[in-house]
């Protein structure tokens, strides 16, 4: 694991996106949260916030750092049949973060 006792804490703040393609009249009961498992976009939300939150139990070596804020939002795009994930982190720590696992953890969930 990497010392990061000589660093100074900083502000920062990373930004993810992935695009999950579905059919039409999938995107459509998604929107109108009529599938059969429930609110899909609240869990892939949850889902995402939660994998920022472990992301060094996740991540072999990965320092915890304490997250001021996690945004999870989703955008739909009807006409194109997909959903734009979007994923924003601010912490104020002594290292950088990585954020593909919880892009992936929302994705996925989407998905």
């Amino acid at each position: 694991m990497v010392d990061v006792s000589a660093k100074l804490p900083t502000a920062r703040e990373a930004v993810a996106r992935a695009v999950v393609e579905m059919s039409r009249s999938t995107l459509g009961l998604l929107i109108a949260e009529k599938l059969p498992k429930g609110e899909a976009f609240a869990t892939a939300r949850i889902a995402g916030i939660a994998a920022a939150k472990r992301t060094s139990d996740l991540i072999p070596l990965c320092h915890p750092i304490a997250l001021s804020q996690v945004a999870v939002d989703f955008v739909p795009q009807p006409a194109a049949g997909r959903v734009e994930v979007r994923v924003r982190a601010r912490a104020t720590d002594r290292t950088k973060r990585s954020w593909a696992r919880p892009l992936r953890r929302s994705r996925c969930t989407t998905w």
